[in-house]
């Protein structure tokens, strides 16, 4: 099925969001899928292609940009607050209830890496959402985080977190630290080198408007967003998981163990890969047929 791609905008907590809608050629109404990226990264790095399948899927589909990241809008920059992203996803799914072109009674959630931990909590809370697709899913960023820095550099980075507040409550304007950098360098979130060559490109080649950059503050609310907590509460909601059996960022065991928490309906699709399976190559064209033919099962009648 041929599919029509628009730029629009939705509102969110008083700020525009940015996104792109994928609506199927044809009459409708169509089932809707909600979809945005992980941590810092925007719709034009590499997720495209899930959309696309979807729309061609008969899946009317928004690809969006959280407030305060690419080209939505909102002050200060580069905030990754975990409430205010599924708020954003929340008002994604409304604009979408509220199309004419739209059955609101199928409507699902596709997220990748920390989204993939959003969807997990919306599928939980959210009664509107009728499929759940997480890929590489965050899970429990508190323990992710100290794995990934050592115990010593966390301890300094709590530190750095409470000292930050006390500067901004004083009205001083947000630090901003790395998202991604290399081992022993400036602060940054993650250190391992495939995270920064992958930002680096996505920047020079599709996505000028990326910023390898977050506010010191976000990482207050990011470390104490444990989304795996919610799995339980999906079911009845059908539930699919996509993890990567290489996985050094969100440990194999760890997703493993929160699938085994989660009730049926539910499937776990493991491929050999890392953390960015699902961006590139034969992985990510797994992914896409998978996330595909999940979605038309739970939401194509």
């Amino acid at each position: 099925m041929s599919f029509d791609k628009t730029t629009i905008k939705f509102e969110s907590g008083g700020i525009d969001c940015a996104a792109w809608f994928y609506r199927p050629q044809g009459n409708g109404p169509f089932p809707g899928v909600a979809m945005a990226h992980g941590l810092g990264v925007v719709k034009e790095v590499d997720i495209e292609p899930f959309a696309q399948s979807f729309a061609a899927a008969g899946i009317a589909t928004l690809l969006f940009d959280y407030r305060y990241w690419g080209d939505s809008g909102g002050e200060p920059r580069c905030q990754a607050i975990p409430s205010a992203q599924i708020e954003d996803y929340r008002n994604a799914l409304t604009w979408l209830s509220i199309n004419i072109d739209i059955d609101e009674d199928r409507l699902g959630v596709w997220g990748t890496s920390f989204s993939g931990g959003l969807v997990l909590e919306l599928g939980a809370y959210d009664g509107r959402v009728k499929a759940v697709v997480s890929q590489v899913p965050a899970l429990d960023l508190y323990s992710s985080g100290r794995a990934a820095m050592g115990a010593e550099r966390f301890a300094a980075t709590l530190k750095a977190v409470a000292a930050e507040r006390k500067r901004v409550y004083l009205g001083n304007p947000p630090t901003c630290i790395a998202l991604a950098g290399v081992p022993g360098g400036p602060p940054a979130v993650m250190t391992d080198p495939n995270t920064l060559a992958w930002l680096e490109n996505a920047k020079r080649t599709v996505a000028p408007n990326l910023r390898n950059e977050i506010t010191l503050a976000s990482l207050e609310h990011i470390f104490a967003y444990s989304p795996g907590l919610s799995i339980a509460r999906i079911a009845p909601t059908p539930l699919l998981m996509i993890m990567g059996t290489n996985d050094t960022m969100v440990p194999p065991a760890m997703t493993r163990e929160a699938f085994n928490r989660a009730e049926e309906p539910k499937t776990l699709l493991e491929i050999e890969g890392d953390h960015y399976l699902g961006y590139s190559g034969a992985a990510q064209i797994a992914a896409v047929k998978a996330a595909t033919a999940f979605l038309r099962e739970h939401l194509v009648p």
